[in-house]
Parts: C-alpha cells; structure tokens; sequence
C-alpha cells in the first residue's frame, strides 16, 4: 500500500490518503499521484479522503522537519517549503472539481490543505479544524493565510490564528467553511453524490479558477518560499 492511492467511480477519482503528515517523502508522492490522475485518467471531480477515520490530515510532519531545522539544514527546509507550497498550488488549480472528504482532525498545514480545495464535506462529532501554530511557535507564510481567506471570512481567519480556535463540522458549516457535515456513515456518499453532480469539462473549470485564484497566485510567486527566511523562527 502506498501513501496515497487512487480509484475511478465513472467521472470521478477518490485519493486515498494512507498518510496524514507532511514530509519530503509524502508530499513528492502526493504530487505524483494527482499528476498521474490529470494526465492519465478522464476524470473531471477529485474527491480527497483518509483511510484514517480519525486524521484527514495534521500537516507538518515535525518529528522529521524540527531536527532539520535544528542542526540548520536549512536547505532542506527551504526546498521543503517550496514543495508544500506547490502541493497546496496544485490542488488550487487543478483542472477539475475537487472535493476534500475531512473524515476527522484537520490541523495546520492539513487545514490550509483543505483550505485549497474547491468544495469541502468534514464528519461530524469527531475531528476538528484548527490552526494551532500559534501554541506551537511557527507563523504563517502569506500565501497559507491567502488560501484560509479564500474559503472562510477574515474575521475567522484572524481568530483562528490568533487563538488557535478548535471548529467542529457543525461549527464549520455554520460558518460555510464546509457544504455539509455528515455522520462517518454518510459522508462518503455525500461527497460521492456532490462530485457526481459536477461533471464539468475541465478547461472551462482551469480558465475560472486561474481568474478567481490569481491573486493569490501573485503572492505565491513573489514570497518565493525558498528564499524565506522567516519561517520556523529563522
């Protein structure tokens, strides 16, 4: 089994996500996979969920990355971000509808993750979405903070990064951060019968959103996340 898998249901393409963490290894692999469905597949939705009924995903993978950054090797660090930044800038503008399938916590990196997607449905009463990188001392690049305010109100994103506010399903579709929040049994066929319901051809759905995103695709090429030398402190 492989960190992330796929299978096709007509139009639409479900990516299994077997790992919940940020690393070189994971996020490379990520890439892959939704190359290979874009180039090889017909499929015109991407649902994303966890085989993990209690992680959709919790960003960072900090058991790998803190020990870079403390023996300063810094290189990889830098060359980390810039391709977490692509992953995120990727699923934004990807060529067909995509719908994130939150079956539980959503945390930091994965929350901003969830944040890039078109359309997102989170089980309710387990799993909350949150920005803890206030408690945990590492601030946001602008771009992570453009992609929060492009699916939930400024007011929220200020909030939740200054208190690092825990958001249950209910509390998220209050807020239209989500479409629906579901019980575990129904969230899968909600996604399903969503994603069904878009079968959008995919150059009309690349042009929108190179329009509606392109301000946040400034900020990702002027930041150039490489060159940064602000996160994680430094």
């Amino acid at each position: 089994m492989g960190m992330y898998e796929y299978r096709l249901d007509g139009h639409v393409a479900v990516l299994t996500m077997n790992e919940s963490k940020f690393n070189m290894s994971s996020v490379t692999e990520f890439l892959s996979v939704l190359n290979e469905i874009e180039k090889n597949t017909d499929a015109r939705a991407l649902i994303v969920r966890s085989s993990d009924e209690k992680l959709w995903s919790t960003g960072l993978d900090l058991e790998w990355l803190t020990p870079l950054i403390q023996k300063g090797e810094r290189s990889v660090a830098d060359v980390f971000t810039a391709k977490l930044t692509e992953l995120f800038k990727t699923m934004l503008f990807y060529p067909m509808i995509t719908v994130a399938a939150i079956t539980g916590h959503a945390f930091a990196g994965g929350a901003v993750l969830a944040c890039c997607f078109d359309f997102r449905f989170m089980r309710k009463g387990r799993g909350y979405f949150c920005f803890p990188e206030v408690d945990i001392g590492i601030p946001f690049i602008p771009s992570f903070t453009a992609l929060m305010k492009k699916a939930m109100p400024m007011d929220l994103v200020e909030d939740m990064q200054l208190t690092a506010r825990r958001l249950t399903a209910e509390q998220c579709e209050a807020r239209h951060i989500i479409v629906k929040a579901c019980t575990m049994d129904e969230l899968m066929s909600e996604a399903m019968s969503f994603a069904r319901g878009l079968n959008k051809e995919r150059p009309i759905v690349a042009k929108l959103k190179n329009v509606m995103h392109r301000d946040i695709l400034r900020i990702m090429e002027v930041e150039d996340p490489v060159a940064l030398k602000s996160w994680f402190g430094q």
